[in-house]
This record gives structure tokens, sequence and C-alpha cells, in this order.
């Protein structure tokens, strides 16, 4: 057989290659070459990068899910592809499971899928795969994810993440141009927009549940000051802790929109770019991975479910297929300064760890699923 790769040299290799979603076409080339020295039955998909490998075979299905892309973003002053997120890492550890599972195949009693999925951060590539199917016949999934030292130390992990729901809305304003010493004839869009962000300040939703809501950009106007504008673009973005309370705050949104465009006689419209679910935990996939953690890193290293405000698009699995058994690991690794940052950094010997646990969840959840 040939030498495969150790884990930190497939991490080296897929953090100095980035690539954002969609684009992820040599990410998927470099997977694909890995896994052809390995038994697994690979799949790339036709139309965008990813792709699936299994081992095993016959019921129940077990899938692990990695997602790919890294984010654009400026870095020492050049803008350009980055894994801030942790996805070179998630890759890495999916891998290393991979080869420590075709150990174990013939003990197996089943499938274990492996998923490498395209565009997270879009919140657009787990939609692609409930389209291909791929969770159709799957039983249990499991994800994974880096947790930021404020959340989780080097050693310690979970059992789940509640991330909330993120909804990314993007919108016009039409109004009318105008001389500056006529604003009578103008419909300025800046005042429209702020009274639009003043009106999305005051809303009020049930405080016992996180949520928010704020314009987070704003452009209107060019370099004539005495041009009153009438256009304008704007985003907002939204989010809450579930999605029952996320529709309500969408339906506010709607509203202020509506009563905006009413007030002023002017066009506003607001188009979602992009949506992640709440989290949807099952208590029986949540159970297996405990166990996983206490076999693979100690008890002392299970820590309670972690709950955060960031989205993740793992979790529109379960929205699309309610039946289906789901949760995500919770990786301490003294991540600093924070997920998305240009220089975020974490303790990398928290990988090998990882895997272990994941394939002691596949074997827990082989066993009794």
């Amino acid at each position: 057989m040939e030498t495969r790769p150790t884990l930190q040299e497939m991490f080296d290799h897929l953090h100095k290659h980035p690539e954002i979603s969609w684009q992820e076409a040599n990410t998927t080339d470099f997977i694909v070459s890995i896994l052809e020295k390995t038994k697994a039955k690979v799949k790339r998909f036709e139309d965008f990068p990813g792709l699936v490998a299994e081992l095993g075979s016959g019921q129940p299905v077990i899938a692990i899910r990695a997602d790919m892309d890294a984010l654009w973003q400026e870095v020492d002053g050049t803008h350009k592809a980055n894994h801030s997120c942790g996805h070179d890492a998630h890759m890495s550890i999916v891998l290393e499971t991979l080869f420590a599972l075709e150990e174990k195949q013939s003990a197996l009693g089943g499938t274990v899928r492996f998923i490498f999925q395209p565009a997270e951060e879009t919140m657009e590539g787990a939609k692609k795969m409930v389209e291909k199917g791929l969770v159709d016949d799957v039983d249990y999934l499991y994800g994974l994810h880096l947790r930021p030292i404020q959340e989780l130390r080097t050693g310690q992990f979970a059992a789940g993440i509640k991330h909330g729901a993120a909804r990314f809305l993007e919108g016009t304003i039409t109004g009318e141009d105008a001389h500056g010493a006529r604003p009578h004839l103008n419909k300025n869009a800046i005042e429209l927009g702020a009274e639009i962000i003043q009106m999305i300040n005051n809303i009020h939703l049930d405080p016992m549940v996180p949520h928010s809501a704020k314009v987070t950009s704003f452009h209107s106007g060019g370099k004539s000051t005495n041009i009153i504008p009438g256009s304008a673009t704007f985003s907002i973005d939204l989010r809450a802790q579930t999605n029952e309370l996320m529709d309500e705050l969408t339906g506010k949104i709607e509203a202020i929109i509506d009563a905006v465009s009413n007030l002023y006689g002017a066009s506003v419209e607001v188009n979602l770019k992009s949506d992640a679910k709440a989290a949807v935990l099952n208590d029986d996939a949540v159970t297996y991975m405990e166990r996983g953690i206490e076999r693979a890193a100690g008890p002392e290293a299970l820590n309670p479910v972690i709950e955060t405000t960031g989205g993740d698009d793992f979790h529109f699995y379960t929205i699309k297929r309610p039946d289906l058994k789901a949760s995500m690991l919770a990786i301490g690794c003294d991540l600093q300064p924070g997920l998305h940052h240009p220089q975020m950094a974490f303790d990398h010997k928290v990988m090998p760890e990882a895997s272990r646990i994941l394939v002691e969840t596949v074997m827990e959840t082989l066993g009794e699923g």
C-alpha cells in the first residue's frame, strides 16, 4: 500500500491552498488523490466541487460531514482566500477518521459515508447535498467544528453545538435624485435608510431567546455633495437562537420595509441572500458522541453541549430530513483570536484526538444505532 500523508501533512497542504465557496476544485482533487490509496468507494460531483466516500455496506448508514471552503478576506494587507474557520482542520480530521475506520472495516456492520461538502460559508452547500440525495438513507449524521478559546480550552470537547439561525438580507432603495437646493423634489434614500435602521433598532421580541437584527452595510450617493441621492443598497444581518424566533424577526423586518416604503412613496425591496437554520440536535446522536468523547479522551474531557449565536448550514440537513439523527462535535483547541479572524490560530495537537473521538462515536453508533 502506498504511503499515506500524515494528518499534519494533509492539514498543511489544505491550509496553504485555500479555495472559496464553489471553487474547491483543487481541494477536491487533493482529497481524491488521497482516497485513491484507500479501499473507500469515491464519487465526485459532476456539476460542482466536493465528493462522497464510503466504507462498509448495508444499514445502518452513518455519515460524517466535513466542510471544505475558505473565506475571502484581507490578510496582512492582501485580499485572498484564507482558512480562518477551520475547514482545513475539519477535512484533515475526517480523512484521518476514514483511515482508522478502514482498518476496522470488517467490524463496521453498516455503511460509513464521508461527505466533503463545498460552500458552507455561503450557506448553500448543504442544500446541494440534500438535493443530491446524499442523506436520503442516512440514519445518523455527525459534523465537527473547532471552537474559540472562550467556549472550550484545548483537550475539552462537547457532543453538540447548538448554533443559532442566521439570515442575511440584501436591500435596494429606489427613490428620486434632486438638486441639494430642492429637497422637496427628492425622495432621499439616505433618509429612508436612517428610518429603516432606527425602526430595526426598536424591534422588541422575547428577551429570553437570544436574537439580533442590524444593518451591516449601507451605500448611497457619489462624490458630489450637492446631489441628494435617491438610490441606495443595504444589507441586514439577522440572528436568532430558534428557527421560530427567526421567522418572527423576519416578519418584523418585512413590516418595517413595507411601512417605510409606503410612508415615503419610494420603492424598497429586500431579498434573501442566505439562510442558515438553528440546530436541532438528536438526543441519541448526542449520547453516542458523548460516549465517543469519554472512550477516546476520557470522562474529564466531556463538556456540556455548546450554545452559540453563530450559524452553520450543517443544520439544514435535519430541517430537510426531520427524522435524521444528527449532532456536531465541538473541539476545544485554544483557538484565538477568533473564528473568521484573518490571523486565526489553534492548537494542532487536538486533531488526532478529535479523529479518535469520531472513530469511537461511529463504532458506538453502529453497535447500538
